[in-house]
């Protein structure tokens, strides 16, 4: 098929090379140890064995933003949803311990706007330059009449590195460690369904709309705040240590989709459960906002957002104090939200105490 016959179809395959070249100078401010070769090949070429691992487990992940890309559409605003796409997934790595050393973007659309894309792929490069990951490759795809007019998707696929004798399992978290919270940077990038649902139904609001509680800023402003990207001050608490030189983190949480109740079981053993202090940290005005228009319930704010909370560190309690101190030394706020205890067969394993009295209207 020649050229201009694929370009009269909707798929201009110039636009697409054009981007490859104006994208270059972000990927080229995420290079770090171990890239092998830059943008436009067949394949991204990584040596692991530059990066100085002696025994490495090797750690992937892949996450998109949801609909949260319906606010930066609405708004036309592209330059941080690309932070949400490596956030969701470095996060995620580093939960087991794992420092990120690559990324991949995939950006789909109907039709191809370089200017939007490129926002975009900023962003994303924005977000590696935090994580400290390089990003190596991708895919753009002009698929017309798969998208909407103005309409694109955004997903990533990360992949990190751990040593073998220094990952992260959960396996040693027992009765009496205590779970440190770490504080969200707003929504992050789950529950966007429900936020926009939330205000599309309720007159007098929409994006461009002062927020109610910080006038400074419309709400579209607020919600499109980007998911924080821990990575940097995790690694650097992973160098507390425990009397056996091995880190004093048990266990690691990302407050992703399902809130509170969801993710943390993931990183239990069977017959502990976690106790979490809703009194510990203040409620941000932000989901108090959201739970009075949506007359929402505590455990619909529990299962659904991050509630202020977007990473979870458990320990036992005499490195609590020093692990707090270097979050807080990395810029991290972060306190003692709550303790792991024995499990009965019955009970959850996850317990919001005074939830209703805390998070209720």
């Amino acid at each position: 098929m020649k050229q201009n016959a694929y370009k009269e179809a909707g798929v201009d395959v110039d636009k697409a090379a054009k981007l490859i070249e104006r994208i270059k100078p972000h990927t080229n401010r995420t290079k770090r140890s171990g890239v092998m070769s830059g943008i436009g090949g067949f394949g991204a070429l990584f040596d692991l064995k530059e990066t100085g691992y002696k025994d490495p487990i090797i750690v992937s992940a892949t996450d998109g933003v949801g609909t949260k890309i319906k606010i930066a559409i609405e708004l036309d605003r592209h330059d941080t949803i690309g932070i949400d796409c490596v956030a969701m997934c470095v996060n995620d790595l580093v939960v087991q311990g794992a420092e990120p050393l690559f990324f991949l973007d995939y950006f789909a659309t109907g039709k191809l706007c370089n200017d939007v894309a490129e926002a975009v792929i900023a962003g994303v490069a924005e977000g590696c330059h935090q994580a400290g990951c390089a990003l190596i490759g991708g895919e753009t795809a002009e698929m017309p009449g798969l998208y909407m007019a103005g309409d694109y998707d955004l997903a990533g696929f990360s992949v990190g590195a751990v040593e073998r004798d220094q990952m992260i399992s959960g396996e040693a978290i027992e009765d009496g460690d205590v779970i440190l919270g770490l504080a969200s940077n707003g929504v992050h990038s789950n529950g966007f369904s429900l936020v926009r649902h939330l205000i599309k139904s309720h007159e007098g609001f929409d994006f461009a709309s002062p927020s109610p509680f910080d006038p400074a800023l419309t709400l579209g402003e607020l919600l499109l705040m980007p998911t924080r990207i821990y990575v940097k001050s995790v690694l650097e608490a992973l160098k507390v240590l425990d009397s056996e030189g091995h880190p004093a983190v048990k266990g690691m949480v990302h407050i992703t989709g399902g809130g509170f109740d969801e993710n943390i079981p993931r990183i239990l053993p069977s017959g502990c459960k976690a106790d979490i202090d809703t009194g510990s940290w203040t409620l941000p005005p932000l989901f108090q906002w959201l739970r009075d228009i949506g007359n929402l319930q505590p455990s619909d704010l529990s299962t659904t957002f991050n509630c202020g909370i977007g990473y979870m560190m458990i320990c036992a309690p005499e490195h609590a104090q020093s692990l707090i101190d270097s979050l807080s030394a990395s810029g991290e706020s972060a306190v003692q939200i709550g303790t792991v205890s024995a499990k009965q067969e019955s009970e959850p394993s996850v317990i919001m105490h005074d939830m209703d009295k805390n998070w209720s209207a």
